[in-house]
């Protein structure tokens, strides 16, 4: 509640029950959050990272190390750690990997403002400073860059992608499924990852994992009276519910006969018979309708030999069509013999507990499909959020062909460039350039603290070597500083690009705020009270 007023008349601004902080308060409430935020996180960070479990309260778990799937998972109230946690959505949503760094580098700079802001450093200035910096990283990143987009980077980058996430163990053959997937569904450069279809089945090893040159849908025939397996498939994709549709208004049809009753009946059967007649007239063998299949026809459909899955998935359809070159129609009327795809092979196979269609054999798909294996629920879920990192990882570096070093060789060579460019610019906002430059070493410093070794030494060692290379970076498990590009750990532009910019811009902009105004009530607002022992009146995160 807010109140203005002369003599002892308060004027009421805000309803009863608001909470609100101010100038210094709120920054340094919103600060804290986004650097709690990027704690939690923080030691997932690297090959060497550690796992975090989660719980809902259902009791499923989730055990991941992937940044943007901790954050989804966990019930974050703050709006400040909220804006954060669009920034890892963001990152996984433009590149697929990158998402603990975007939030670690975003958790520091905000530390860097609070020690700026202590310094009696205005906000707009620090805010100003970073954008700066971030404008000049940018073009330090594009001068560090490498052009490359051969099948052995592109399979170095599959595998620095999932070192850590596990499937360590079968990360070489992964990739080569990755590469196999991203290159078969490119187009004129450019790679849409919905065209690669991923099937996650537990109850065998990783390396049972494979890829199909097709599309795999998640369902049987409707009716185990059909063939099992087509060769020489025709496929019909339909939108149009193969059943009598139910009136859309409370009509009542009076029947005061049984002849009649009796020739409603075998009005709605010979609507379905011509619906199944103009299938069959159209050539098609096999036949994926979005919506339902009415039993009578199914009946038909077995009669005359057509395998059929009903209530496909839309997402299904469009891989469908990409794979096999088929049309989607969506009135039977209009189905004709050139709307139909092609393909050797449509089957029905039973792997675990899963039954599964394959369309196999075609001949220049442009969808294709990936099923992954692993001993157990939990590890068939990571591997294919390793797996998903991997695909977006590798159409980047397709569709940009730049790379640079992985093991934290980027951020030290932009933070280099970063420093030296600070000394040339005048005002307070060299201040803030230089803290942002400080802020990205958190990446290969927070790569030293898991691997257990001194992050100290290693910072040492690599600004050192950076005096010679930019390609250096640290090797957790060899514990030194080498090569990076020479080891094989490689990384697209994009993910570094998305990273800084998405962190400086978030960070900009809970910066610029002086006043949070949380209405009670709504269900909207968190606390704006204390947090359980927590100093400083922090607001709670979950």
């Amino acid at each position: 509640m807010a109140q203005l007023g002369g003599g002892n008349q308060p004027i009421l601004i805000f309803p009863e029950g608001t909470d609100r902080l101010l100038g210094r308060d709120a920054q340094r409430v919103n600060i804290t959050a986004g650097k709690l935020l990027a704690e939690t996180v923080r030691t997932t960070l690297g090959p060497k990272g550690m796992d975090k479990m989660l719980v809902d309260s259902l009791g499923d778990i989730v055990v991941t190390n992937d940044g943007v799937t901790i954050l989804k998972e966990m019930d974050i109230e703050h709006p400040a750690a909220k804006m954060l946690v669009e920034v890892a959505k963001t990152q996984e949503d433009e590149v697929g990997d990158g998402t603990t760094t975007a939030v670690i580098i975003a958790g520091e700079l905000l530390k860097k403002a609070e020690g700026l802001l202590d310094q009696d450093i205005h906000p707009t200035v620090v805010a100003n400073g970073y954008r700066q910096a971030a404008e000049k990283a940018q073009e330090l990143l594009s001068l560090i860059s490498f052009d490359a987009d051969d099948r052995e980077t592109l399979m170095k980058v599959a595998m620095t992608a999932m070192t850590g996430k596990g499937s360590e163990a079968a990360r070489e053959p992964l990739a080569e499924l990755v590469v196999d997937a991203v290159r078969q569904v490119e187009e004129d450069g450019e790679v849409d990852t919905d065209n690669i279809n991923i099937q996650r089945i537990s109850g065998e090893s990783v390396n049972e994992s494979m890829i199909v040159n097709g599309v795999v849908v998640d369902k049987g025939r409707t009716d185990p009276g059909m063939p099992k397996q087509i060769e020489d498939a025709k496929i019909a994709l339909v939108k149009y519910p193969i059943e009598v549709k139910d009136l859309e208004t409370d009509a009542k049809i009076s029947l005061t006969d049984p002849a009649q009753m009796q020739a409603f009946i075998e009005n709605e059967e010979q609507m379905i018979r011509d619906m199944v007649d103009k299938i069959i007239a159209s050539g098609a063998n096999v036949l994926f309708c979005q919506k339902g299949i009415d039993d009578l026809a199914q009946h038909y459909l077995t009669r005359n030999g057509i395998y059929a899955i009903r209530r496909v998935k839309k997402s299904d359809m469009n891989r469908i069509e990409k794979a096999t070159g088929a049309t989607v129609v969506t009135n039977i009327d209009d189905l004709k013999p050139e709307d139909l795809g092609e393909a050797g092979l449509v089957y029905e196979k039973k792997i675990f507990d899963e039954v599964l269609t394959f369309i196999e054999d075609c001949r220049d798909p442009k969808a294709v499909s990936l099923i992954l294996r692993g001993s157990t629920k939990h590890v068939a879920e990571e591997i294919e959020r390793a797996v998903e990192d991997a695909i977006g990882v590798v159409a980047s570096t397709v569709e940009d062909k730049k790379v640079v070093a992985g093991g934290g060789a980027p951020e030290i060579a932009i933070s280099k460039g970063l420093k030296e460019y600070a000394d040339t610019i005048s005002g307070r906002e060299q201040l803030a350039v230089a803290a942002f430059a400080e802020a990205l070493e958190i990446v290969p410093k927070t790569l030293a603290e898991n691997a257990g070794l001194d992050s100290i030494d290693a910072l040492v060692d690599l600004r050192a070597a950076h005096e010679k290379s930019f390609y250096i970076g640290l090797d957790v498990f060899a514990g030194d500083v080498v090569d990076m590009y020479q080891a094989g750990v490689v990384e697209p532009q994009r993910v570094k690009k998305q990273a800084i910019q998405s962190a400086a811009e978030a960070t900009e902009m809970i910066l610029r705020i002086d006043d949070v105004i949380a209405t009670k009530g709504t269900g909207a607002a968190p606390d704006m009270g204390g947090m359980g022992g927590m100093p400083g009146g922090m607001p709670p995160m979950m």
